[in-house]
């Protein structure tokens, strides 16, 4: 029986370990999650979800506290169309995390940016346009186009100078989105230089409706490598969503796919952003702790975990801090769902917002538990303490188990010799 290493991931001249970790926002998948699979000679991947942020928590500046003092004044107000991102400013904190993350990069694999399509930011085009170039100015090896496929994003880098040095990419669950994006994209003469299938089985937002269990990955990636074969495009697939072991990616692999993309594994990884105590919920829970439902004010449905603080909290926006899923007249779906219990509700000290949730806020504290189907096996990749708690696993075991594992099985990491640090 074949291993991943078997196989090797082919762009142009250079060859590549198949095996992709996936760009979770906000911060999940940080720079040391990205630089393991690097080093390793995979692709690891950055995000660019909420990036101010980001750079605020890694590099000491203080884009959130100054938007927030300058929009101040709105804070009461539910029309938050004034609320604009400084697209200076912006670019700047897209060049700090990509520069600062490539200076770092050791080994022969690469870092690619996952760049969130459907952060708005009361400027979609805009904003897109900055956070897009200011990654290929700042010397990132690929952008994978992702979370609400923007069909006219060639289009917004084809004058850049590394428009065909740059890898790019995107993520679609469709043959047809695959058509209407190469479509709308023929005019840049540029193909993608890789496909990432996302099936329904996937984490956080997804490409399909609440109707996502009659849909199959497999059968996917098949239409879409068919279809491909008969315009005779040569582009390399990349399966995602439910891949869980490295068995897994070889029934990819066999049938033609290039390489796999893998993320819920590498959440419970001490190079991942999630707070250990966070990884601790994901190590426990069950298969009926995870569903899907349609909380985001995306307008897509989302996998989480059941036990996320961020469901039916009911916070006052706080888009004059954040605002990145304000649309490009200052709406969005939380905003109103929250005025609405706010009417019904004036006088009460804690009001529940059961049907959205205010992503930015959430995902910035890392309430909104978003997930993979099969979280609820990650329990059975790592040791459980005498405490009852279980062993966090290095990104380099992960990928090793992926790489070498056969017939299904998973590689247990080393035991602990000691046990950990109890929190001060």
């Amino acid at each position: 029986m074949k291993c991943l290493d078997d196989f090797r991931l082919r762009f142009g001249s250079r060859e590549y370990v198949p095996i992709m970790i996936g760009g979770m926002g906000v911060d999940i998948s940080t720079s040391d999650l990205s630089l393991e699979a690097a080093r390793l000679g995979g692709i690891g991947h950055i995000s660019d979800a909420m990036i101010p942020t980001v750079s605020d928590r890694r590099y000491d500046t203080k884009y959130v506290r100054d938007k927030l003092k300058q929009y101040k004044y709105n804070v009461a107000n539910a029309n938050k169309s004034e609320v604009q991102f400084d697209l200076g400013l912006l670019e700047e904190a897209q060049k700090t995390h990509v520069t600062r993350t490539m200076e770092r990069k050791r080994g022969d694999g690469l870092i690619f940016m996952n760049c969130m399509e459907k952060l708005t930011m009361n400027g979609p085009k805009e904003t897109l346009r900055v956070r897009l170039r200011a990654a290929m100015d700042a010397g990132i090896d690929g952008i994978t186009l992702a979370a609400g496929l923007h069909l006219g994003s060639f289009g917004l880098i084809e004058d850049h100078p590394r428009f065909r040095d740059v890898k790019l990419g995107i993520i679609v669950s469709s043959l047809r989105a695959l058509v209407l994006f190469l479509r709308k994209s023929a005019r840049t003469n540029r193909l993608p230089d890789y496909v990432v299938v996302e099936g329904p089985l996937a984490g956080g937002h997804l490409g399909f409706g609440m109707d996502w269990a009659q849909y199959d990955l497999h059968t996917i990636v098949a239409e879409i490598r068919e279809y491909l074969a008969a315009e005779k495009l040569d582009i390399p697939l990349i399966p995602a969503g439910g891949i869980f072991t490295g068995s897994d990616g070889v029934s990819f692999l066999e049938a033609g796919a290039a390489a796999i993309q893998v993320a819920t594994r590498f959440t419970v990884s001490h190079e991942c952003g999630l707070p250990p105590d966070v990884q601790q919920h994901y190590f426990g829970a069950n298969e009926n702790d995870i569903e899907v439902n349609n909380t985001s004010p995306t307008g897509y449905p989302m996998r989480m975990l059941k036990s996320s603080p961020s469901i039916g909290a009911g916070i006052r926006p706080n888009c004059e801090a954040y605002g990145y899923l304000l649309d490009g007249n200052g709406n969005c779906a939380y905003i109103t769902a929250y005025n609405r219990e706010l009417a019904l509700h004036p006088d009460a000290k804690r009001l529940s917002v059961m049907d959205k949730t205010c992503l930015c806020t959430h995902m910035r504290n890392f309430d909104c538990w978003t997930c993979g189907h099969y979280t609820y096996r990650l329990k059975d990749t790592t040791h459980r303490r005498a405490d009852g708690s279980y062993q966090i696993l290095s990104a380099e075991h992960i990928f090793h188990d992926y790489q070498y594992s056969k017939d299904n099985k998973i590689a247990l990491p080393p035991v602990e010799t000691c046990e950990p640090a109890k929190p001060a």
